[in-house]
């Protein structure tokens, strides 16, 4: 079987405060292979914007990877120095930020940005740089894109802007994508274009991406395997059709019970109670346990990452659809 392109192993992310240590990553743990998509999904908080972070190195002080392994391509990541890290940081491995305006400086034109995202990395002539930018927005559905070279980022719509910041993370042809929400604020006509747009990309070219998200609704259609992360833990991933069909971890039913349905029209959503925990504060044991329906005595002990079906992890005491010995109303959907 072959070694997955990003393989993340107990990765831990925190953050040293005067208030304490915000354990922002607490032992993640995941992978992704080429020509595949893993949706990383979670509450606001979750931790899963900081392990994409983690990933291309982009923590700042007083935040750090303080344990962990990060393998890319057989590459350890943790090894590398920061020059190291610059040279594979958007060309074998690109991020697509949330907000596009944090790619996108409103005084240049697209062109000149793009074209300096090029000879960062290499050595290529005026001409031939400014066709490959040109491709690389035909290639994400902006039309006329050599008239939208000599644009301002102004100039575009959220949609194409965002679209913009897509077509700069391709133009080194990467081997990893990770796409921190970026199709949050856009409408759904937009949105749908560039999740089609996206999955199209990853299938020919063969690359990987992470999808983060607190939609489980988008990456139902585009992820090829879901993580679920809670309180900087992943407490349930598995192939994203099982997921949304049967859940295992309570969170994870949850998070599904929330999005609006037609099967479900005219009912109210069913809510999470409560809030997510601070990172500052953890309760001992499951940190979902404050919230969930079916805590037991047993909930104050760490549960630990089981593969409970074929490809189906969950950290969880009770996980649901399963016969639980001696409490069958724990295995209730």
């Amino acid at each position: 079987m072959a070694e997955p392109l990003l393989d993340v192993r107990g990765l831990r992310t925190h953050f040293f405060t005067r208030a304490g240590v915000v354990k922002a990553v607490d032992g993640a743990t995941f992978s992704v292979d080429r020509g595949e998509v893993l949706g990383i999904v979670g509450e606001s908080g979750s931790g899963k914007s900081i392990a994409g972070f983690s990933i291309m190195g982009l923590v700042d002080p007083p935040g750090r990877v303080v344990d962990g392994a990060m393998t890319f391509d057989g590459i350890d990541l943790s090894t590398l120095g920061q020059e190291e890290m610059r040279s594979l940081r958007g060309r074998r491995m690109a991020m697509v930020f949330q907000d596009p305006m944090m790619t996108l400086n409103p005084v240049l034109r697209i062109d000149t940005q793009m074209i300096e995202a090029l000879t960062a990395h290499i050595r290529i002539g005026k001409a031939e740089a400014r066709a490959r930018c040109r491709d690389a927005l035909g290639m994400v559905g902006i039309p006329a894109p050599e008239e939208r070279l000599a644009a301002y980022p102004h100039q575009f719509s959220g949609g194409m802007r965002q679209r913009v910041a897509i077509a700069i993370s391709l133009l080194h042809e990467p081997d990893l994508i990770i796409a921190d929400e970026p199709t949050t604020a856009l409408d759904v006509t937009i949105q749908a274009q560039i999740l089609y747009e996206v999955q199209n990309l990853v299938r020919t070219r063969d690359m990987a991406m992470l999808w983060i998200t607190h939609d489980l609704s988008v990456v139902a259609g585009l992820a090829d395997r879901i993580a679920v992360m809670y309180a900087g833990r992943i407490v349930e991933s598995g192939p994203t059709a099982d997921i949304i069909e049967q859940p295992l971890h309570p969170y994870t039913q949850g998070l599904i019970g929330s999005v609006p349905s037609r099967s479900r029209r005219g009912s109210k959503l069913r809510q999470i109670p409560g809030m997510a925990p601070s990172p500052l504060n953890l309760p001992e044991g499951c940190a979902f346990r404050p919230r969930c329906a079916y805590t037991t005595v047993r909930c104050g002990d760490t549960p630990g990452d089981r593969e409970l079906q074929p490809g189906r992890w969950a950290r969880c005491h009770h996980p649901l659809h399963l016969d639980v010995p001696g409490r069958p109303e724990l295995a209730k959907s």
